[in-house]
């Protein structure tokens, strides 16, 4: 884990449920820094920097493509 780095922030917990779900889903490794202290206090989001997504460097490519998808939801077909 000590190799895995940020490429994401959030603001608040709710934000990252999806996105669980979706690493999960692909077998990604991740973890959430600050989560627990932020679920507990939320308040503190600003002073601990959020929540960050931390992967590892292999997997930003497939997971910077995970989050463009959720950022872009709007889909013509």
């Amino acid at each position: 884990m000590e190799s895995f780095q940020t490429i994401a922030v959030f603001n608040f917990q709710y934000e990252t449920v999806v996105l669980k779900h979706l690493l999960e889903q692909e077998e990604i490794p991740y973890f959430f820094e600050n989560e627990m202290t932020l679920s507990v206090v939320p308040l503190y989001t600003t002073a601990l920097g959020g929540i960050k997504l931390k992967v590892h460097p292999n997997d930003f490519e497939q997971v910077q493509e995970i989050l463009d998808n959720l950022n872009n939801p709007l889909k013509i077909v």
